[in-house]
């Protein structure tokens, strides 16, 4: 999404820069007030920044509210997006740069069809990564998260405390693991009679 033309000239704008809320899909937002802008709110992402776009008279609890509302808009809008199996594989060369010190390198990830008890599974001699097709438009740290996981199982191959210290480096571990509990926990509610074919 390309930036407001409405602010490329003219008047300066306030801006302020802020840490996101736990678990959000930037590093940082960044808040920016427009006395020409009267009633539109808009967002987009720049690089690891979430920019905010917001007219100059609204309240520091407006802004807030928008900051908010403007993340979950963003974040739905970016997991409908499906990633292929190469975006996949760079995305987890990305994720072994950023948190492992590029020292997970598999030799292929990619999308299965065949893993409806596991998000994600690692042949660690093989070098191998597989990710269930179930988390296709899943929130994108959700999917960074079970990367990650797998990342993870290239260095560590069980789940001992050396394995989590290493997930701990990933600011959104337990969010994601919550959002995947609170799916499998969806799975196992009972569904009214003639609910399930509606």
């Amino acid at each position: 999404m390309p930036a407001d033309p409405l602010h490329s000239a003219g008047k300066p704008q306030r801006s302020t820069t802020s840490q996101p809320p736990s678990g959000s899909g930037a590093s940082a937002i960044e808040v920016r007030r427009s006395a020409r802008r009267r009633r539109t709110v808009s967002a987009y992402r720049e690089g690891d920044r979430t920019v905010v776009l917001i007219p100059a008279r609204m309240s520091e609890a407006e802004e807030k509210r928008w900051v908010t509302v403007m993340l979950d808009k963003l974040a739905a809008q970016e997991s409908k997006r499906v990633l292929g199996d190469a975006e996949l594989s760079e995305r987890a060369e990305r994720l072994s740069a950023q948190y492992f010190d590029g020292r997970a390198r598999p030799t292929s990830v990619r999308w299965v069809t065949n893993q409806n008890t596991r998000w994600g599974s690692c042949t660690p001699s093989e070098g191998s990564i597989r990710l269930s097709h179930r988390l296709q438009g899943m929130p994108e740290y959700v999917v960074d998260y079970v990367l990650l996981h797998e990342l993870a199982h290239l260095l560590v191959p069980g789940h001992g405390p050396r394995f989590w210290r290493l997930l701990e480096a990933y600011p959104r571990t337990e969010r994601a693991k919550g959002y995947l509990e609170g799916v499998v926990a969806a799975e196992r509610l009972p569904h009214p009679p003639g609910t399930r074919d509606e």
